[in-house]
């Protein structure tokens, strides 16, 4: 039988509104933390799992190889696409764009993310929501150090935590190879979104090397 999101109950401020950003359906009243897993031996590039803290699957990445353009497809547990992001090509700031499910029609844009600035000595990335045109105040933010794997993603330009995100110390993530870290996402906030952010973190990390 299959199982939600795994829980726990810390006094975290829950939000008055839902911040539905893909579906209300990944919206809990309570806070949800999750598990994310790359695979370091990268026999399928750009893969991850997704699970809850009992090891149930509840997304996976996949990337498209040999595209023209570098694209990954979030699925949930039983493959059905639930956003696309596809990496804006000569843009100074590395753009990725969020589609709905596997489309890559800007009707269906919902939100996309670059980095604040083109030098940073700490992560600190944008994101702008699809209906946020002008662009002069981002929607969400993402600070902190993705060497360490801590980062805390903001609603808006403000203090208000959504989820955050650490690393994951655990025997199975060195036996496996894995590079395993968990994300605590707050009440009412939706997690396929923050999911999403956080693969997208982790790409234009792995790009930074060659950028930078």
């Amino acid at each position: 039988m299959a199982t939600g999101p795994a829980t726990s109950y810390a006094p975290y401020p829950p939000l008055v509104n839902q911040m539905a950003i893909i579906s209300p359906q990944f919206c809990a009243p309570y806070p949800v933390d999750l598990i994310i897993a790359r695979k370091l031996l990268k026999l399928s590039e750009g893969n991850f799992g997704v699970t809850d803290v009992n090891g149930n699957l509840m997304f996976k990445v996949k990337g498209k190889l040999f595209s023209l353009r570098d694209r990954r497809i979030l699925l949930d547990a039983a493959d059905n696409p639930i956003v696309s992001f596809q990496q804006k090509i000569l843009t100074v700031h590395r753009r990725w764009k969020v589609f709905k499910g596997d489309s890559s029609d800007d009707k269906d844009l919902l939100f996309s993310v670059k980095k604040s600035s083109l030098l940073q000595m700490k992560t600190k990335l944008d994101v702008y929501l699809a209906s946020n045109t002008k662009e002069d105040i981002c929607d969400f933010k993402i600070e902190g150090s993705w060497f360490e794997r801590s980062c805390t993603i903001y609603a808006g330009n403000s203090s208000t935590i959504v989820a955050q995100m650490h690393r994951k110390h655990s025997v199975q993530s060195i036996v496996l190879g894995k590079d395993t870290f968990s994300v605590t996402v707050y009440p009412n906030v939706d997690y396929a979104f923050i999911v999403a952010l956080v693969v997208i973190l982790e790409e234009i990390n792995e790009d930074r090397k060659d950028e930078d």
